[in-house]
């Protein structure tokens, strides 16, 4: 729903306290481009660190007593009632082949019913004329959709307003705010002030008339900051924990200085593993919504995770590298994926989601 933004008042604490230059929409413009460019040509996956849902092997089940047709993947998460248990995670916009990216994905979404998150929408704030290229509401009126922003820059000329905005120009349900300090690290330009942030997000959480889901992006959230995060007001935790692409080793690819290469390289395995995450957040929280994102690749993965404890999982490399090729190569995608999902369901004798959680059903191995 769209939401009117009130003007920032002189003692508002995460008021912005300049605009962005062209220069600086540029450079960010080049980097989206960069991004999707290195992720698709390039290895960065980590290969020392997994996700750690290989230690977990379901229970097979010989005798299901279930038609598999059945089978309801039918996923309440944040007030509307999803088509399967999956979000399409948060990747791109701000250049024309993100557009194509992004219309791609929001078709799909809209013809599953499943979740979607746009790429961070900072470049649309510095450069207006390209927030068409998020603007998939019109293709996908009925989905579940994310807007999002790097919390980084509430310390960075964003403020409350420009919060609004971009969930405004979305029409979306809620505003991710991603945190990726070891990016930032390792980006050439990086934004590395986080200080003080946790005050602005609670700040931010009490302002929004939208929930705010706090989102890593790819090294994972400990259990102690999901708690300080929850308490801050956050109504989702996205855990995107280690094990799947890796943006430090993303940041070294594009570095065109010897130290953030070397930077990234030594950091490409860093993270908490999302199996871990997933488990450590839910014992602490068992009531907030909890996505699961981080080197999930198939429907095998996506069931191990919603049996952890997970209410969606996120994938971003498969839908990108999908959605670069063409809108079949997106549905065969989603067909397989939802097609893997019920294999497990029925050979662990289970007609719904929530049967995945039974003792019994995945096993530590």
């Amino acid at each position: 729903m769209p939401v009117n933004s009130p003007p920032n008042s002189p003692t508002d604490p995460i008021a912005p306290s300049s605009k962005a230059t062209s220069e600086q929409a540029t450079f960010t413009q080049t980097r989206k481009a960069d991004h999707i460019r290195v992720c698709l040509e390039e290895d960065v996956q980590s290969h020392h660190i997994t996700n750690g849902l290989e230690h977990y092997q379901f229970t097979h089940c010989c005798l299901p007593e279930l038609d598999r047709r059945e089978i309801d993947f039918s996923t309440p998460f944040l007030g509307k009632t999803l088509g399967a248990p999956l979000l399409i995670s948060s990747m791109t916009g701000g250049t024309e082949q993100a557009r194509t990216i992004n219309y791609r994905l929001a078709e799909v979404a809209q013809h599953y019913r499943i979740a979607m998150g746009v790429g961070s929408q900072r470049i649309a704030i510095e450069k207006p004329e390209v927030s068409s290229t998020f603007a998939v509401r019109s293709i996908a009126p009925d989905i579940l959709l994310f807007a999002n922003l790097g919390a980084v820059q509430l310390n960075y000329d964003y403020g409350l307003n420009e919060c609004l905005r971009i969930v405004d120009w979305l029409e979306a349900d809620a505003l991710i705010l991603h945190l990726n300090p070891l990016q930032e690290c390792v980006q050439t330009k990086g934004d590395t002030n986080f200080r003080g942030l946790l005050r602005k997000i609670e700040t931010l959480c009490q302002s929004l008339s939208v929930p705010v889901i706090a989102k890593e992006v790819g090294n994972g959230i400990s259990p102690l900051m999901a708690q300080k995060l929850i308490e801050a007001g956050v109504k989702a935790i996205d855990v995107a924990g280690a094990g799947g692409t890796s943006w430090a080793k993303v940041e070294s690819e594009r570095a065109k200085d010897a130290l953030q290469r070397r930077l990234g390289a030594t950091f490409a395995n860093w993270g908490i593993p999302t199996a871990e995450c997933i488990t450590t957040i839910r014992a602490i929280a068992p009531e907030i919504p909890l996505i699961a994102s981080g080197g999930l690749r198939n429907g095998l993965d996506i069931a191990k995770a919603i049996a952890l404890g997970a209410d969606l999982a996120g994938l971003a490399l498969p839908f990108l590298k999908a959605a670069s090729e063409s809108e079949t190569a997106l549905y065969e995608l989603v067909d397989a994926l939802t097609a893997e999902m019920a294999t497990v369901l029925f050979c662990t004798g289970n007609a719904t989601l929530d049967g995945l959680r039974n003792p019994g059903v995945l096993e530590k191995r």
